[in-house]
């Protein structure tokens, strides 16, 4: 049986927003430094599928001119209210969730990789299916945007891992579930 893991990876400034309310992500650029990579590389590297909901995948398509980069590296998984065919090195999925983990989790392969948004991170939430935390707070106070915990979720409880801090104040955050 595999024991593959779904992990949200993701970043939230330090009063927890994921993006502006116009979808502004250049704020990221505050711990940007030459060769540094806050460990992404590494926990690539023990990834082959990537989930992300469909504004997620829009915001990224319009950032990077419609390439959608983890689509170069993993099988890639956007969640979607409405079915559509599948393109762009891309699966669409509007079925349920958990059948959906389950299948993956069932399957032989690296862990599973959730990059957001804050509708699919709860989602995942309310199933408790998030397997691993990681989440790197990024030194800068938004005071407004897209909230990554929505609230509302059923009580998860977690074991805290070693955190890491890195000399440009981000601090990542790493929880297992109970």
């Amino acid at each position: 049986m595999s024991k593959r893991k779904l992990i949200l990876y993701i970043s939230m400034s330090l009063d927890g927003f994921i993006a502006t309310q116009d979808d502004d992500l250049s704020w990221l650029s505050v711990v940007q430094k030459e060769g540094e990579d806050y460990g992404y590389t590494a926990f690539n590297e023990t990834v082959d599928t990537y989930i992300v909901g469909r504004k997620t995948y829009d915001v990224v398509m319009k950032l990077t001119g419609g390439v959608f980069p983890p689509a170069q590296q993993h099988t890639c998984y956007i969640l979607t209210r409405q079915a559509q065919e599948s393109n762009n090195g891309v699966t669409y999925y509007a079925g349920d969730i958990e059948e959906l983990i389950a299948r993956l989790k069932g399957e032989e392969g690296k862990n599973i990789y959730c990059d957001g948004g804050a509708e699919v991170v709860k989602l995942l939430m309310d199933k408790n299916l998030i397997d691993e935390y990681i989440v790197s707070v990024i030194p800068i106070v938004l005071g407004d945007g897209k909230r990554l915990f929505r609230g509302g979720t059923p009580r998860i409880n977690l074991k805290a891992m070693p955190s890491k801090q890195y000399d440009t104040g981000l601090v990542q955050l790493h929880y297992v579930k109970a």
